[in-house]
């Protein structure tokens, strides 16, 4: 049985394809835009809410079901006024014309990234500077970078320093790097209620190991106390670094290739065949 080519690429059929990637598009760029934001948590709620529709509905819970439609008949009024700082923040993302992705990263930016860091790290550690960097990775920040002072600055090791002077406006609170830049201070993170934190570790580190529970974040702590240097990335608290340790770490999580990823390398890399049992 021969294949008759010339209906399967026809316009209309390239049309259908062109549909089906525009809509799988947008879908993909709203899930990266909810990341970090407590629109994840309103989204479940909306996940529930159909199951309890589906369930009910082949059950013939007619109570239910009627009450679980009128709550999805208001469902887009509802979700404006939700998800109104997501929306706003998407509308100025495409008014800046780089919902297409994120500025390319360099090797030489993230080592210059680092070597801020670690000058800032070497001074502060040695005279006892309590401080809290948090890096965003691939889980948006957008939520606690909004609770921050405002700074958009090159990441540098003078700069750190200053913000970390005891007494000083922007001291109290985190530093969040964005795209190798310093984009506020003085933000307010999550507390985490973990009982695995030893109980000699104060503020800053239960923020720290909060915001890796709710984000993939890389947060640096430096004890005032002590001057240890601190590491927590997914709930994993890394205590009392040496330099060479919290270097290595660094650039294995910040040298990472998928950091470098355009949104159409993306959607390459989705399509790609993938090896069986293999793991990347």
């Amino acid at each position: 049985m021969s294949i008759d080519w010339s209906q399967i690429f026809t316009w209309q059929n390239l049309m259908n394809l062109i549909d089906i990637l525009a809509v799988w598009f947008f879908i993909y760029k709203m899930i990266m835009l909810l990341k970090g934001t407590k629109a994840v948590q309103l989204f479940n709620g909306i996940v529930i809410i159909a199951a309890i529709k589906a369930v009910s509905y082949y059950l013939n819970l007619h109570t239910v079901s009627y009450i679980m439609d009128q709550v999805i008949n208001w469902a887009v009024v509802v979700l404006v006024v939700i998800f109104q700082p997501e929306i706003r923040r998407a509308l100025e993302r495409l008014g800046r014309n780089d919902i297409f992705g994120g500025g390319h990263k360099t090797k030489e930016d993230t080592n210059h990234l680092i070597d801020g860091l670690d000058k800032a790290i070497q001074y502060m550690s040695k005279r006892r500077i309590g401080a809290l960097i948090t890096i965003q990775m691939h889980t948006g920040l957008e939520d606690y970078i909004e609770t921050g002072i405002p700074l958009d600055a090159d990441v540098s090791g003078e700069l750190l320093i200053n913000i970390f002077i005891p007494n000083t406006p922007l001291h109290d609170g985190a530093v969040i790097i964005r795209d190798n830049k310093i984009a506020v201070a003085a933000a307010y993170l999550p507390l985490s209620e973990s009982n695995m934190i030893p109980k000699e570790l104060g503020t800053r580190h239960r923020a720290a190991v909060g915001i890796s529970e709710v984000t993939d974040a890389v947060t640096l702590v430096v004890s005032e106390e002590t001057g240890a240097v601190t590491i927590t990335k997914n709930s994993q608290l890394m205590h009392d670094l040496s330099r060479e340790d919290y270097l290595k770490f660094l650039h294995v999580q910040l040298d990472s290739p998928e950091k470098e990823n355009t949104w159409w390398q993306n959607v390459l890399d989705f399509f790609k065949p993938k090896k069986g049992g293999s793991k990347k």
